[in-house]
């Protein structure tokens, strides 16, 4: 019987919204609980680029783009993890519990806990984020400065959406996605260094930062002052590991915790909930679990390296100047973001 050992004291998840993509939709299908999602989030059936004024660059039918694949969902965080507990149903765990030491013998894996405790697995999987302490204990996690500082919301507008919309700026970027009820998940995007932006204010300097984005930003900023107080709005560096690694012997790493990359390409719940059903598939495969790294690595690497290049190259088409950026979206965004997306359209 599996135990999950989770570091946060409370089952809810921290953050804002997220969009969970064809290629997640089509595993989660298979597990039974895509139709939850679906239910508890959007539907978003066109993805839009605009500059930061709102004018229209370019946009992409996602219908057509994933044809036969599954829907685009965008969902709040917490409906996510709610309907994902449901679908699992009870199961051994513990909370405000984080591994401090793994320690691998010839059949065993040995783990430390934050609370004294330890305990024996044949197999420990880390799925345990960008600064995984499962990967740390195997001494290979190294994280690469994005040079961007992101602020992640949620706003009540009312209106409902089936659009996931991008405004572009000279050295930022402002998403919204739709995820149920009216409701948008925000995320603004500063090209700079890593700073810490204190709580207290944090609303009204977020708000100044993106004071020259057009209406559609400031209906979104004007509606989140409305729900939230600066503590309702996170504030975080961008990074990414800089090596892709599967773990060690029985000591297995997947999601953020193996792959981590920039999040241009919005993949990185996507891609972890993949990890999470090719090891599934393995672990019932065979039965000398020593070998599942290489066998994941086999099965993962291609499809991750390919986000991971095409999230960079997103990531410096968008930093290029707004003259530049814009010209070559209006002439060519769509195809760009058709070929981008092309070979997740295959099963993982």
């Amino acid at each position: 019987m599996p135990e999950l050992v989770e570091r946060r004291p409370q089952w809810p998840a921290i953050g804002a919204g997220i969009a969970i993509q064809p290629n997640a939709m089509r595993t989660l299908s298979e597990l039974g609980v895509a139709g939850a999602i679906e239910d508890a989030g959007a539907a978003i059936h066109r993805w839009c680029f605009s500059d930061h004024t709102g004018r229209a660059l370019c946009e992409t039918d996602l219908d057509d783009l994933w044809s036969g694949v599954g829907p685009f969902v965008g969902i709040a965080r917490s409906a996510l993890h709610r309907e994902l507990l449901a679908a699992a149903g009870p199961f051994p765990h513990r909370l405000g519990v984080s591994v401090t030491a793994v320690a691998q013998g010839p059949g065993e894996v040995t783990v430390a806990f934050s609370d004294g405790s330890e305990g024996q697995y044949a197999v420990v999987l880390g799925c345990d984020g960008l600064d995984s302490a499962v990967r740390r204990s195997l001494g290979d996690l190294t994280l690469v400065d994005g040079r961007q500082m992101v602020w992640r919301s949620q706003a009540l507008l009312h209106r409902p959406s089936q659009r996931l919309e991008f405004f572009i700026g000279e050295g930022s970027f402002f998403g919204l996605c739709p995820t149920g009820n009216g409701w948008r998940y925000g995320f603004g995007n500063v090209t700079q260094p890593r700073v810490h932006d204190p709580i207290d204010g944090r609303l009204a300097r977020l708000r100044s930062r993106f004071a020259e984005y057009g209406s559609a930003v400031q209906d979104y900023l004007g509606a989140l002052a409305a729900v939230v107080d600066d503590a309702g709005i996170h504030c975080s560096p961008i990074e990414w590991v800089a090596e892709p690694s599967w773990g060690e012997g029985r000591v297995v790493v997947i999601g953020d915790a193996a792959h981590a990359t920039s999040p241009m390409m919005g993949q990185g719940g996507c891609l972890a909930i993949e990890d999470a059903h090719v090891l599934a598939d393995l672990l019932h495969e065979t039965s000398d679990w020593s070998n599942l790294v290489p066998a994941l690595a086999a099965r993962r690497n291609p499809r991750v390296d390919w986000v991971r290049q095409q999230s960079v190259a997103a990531g410096d088409g968008f930093r290029q100047p707004a003259a530049v950026r814009n010209a070559f979206l209006t002439e060519h965004g769509d195809r760009a973001l058709r070929a981008r997306y092309a070979p997740l359209r295959e099963p993982a």
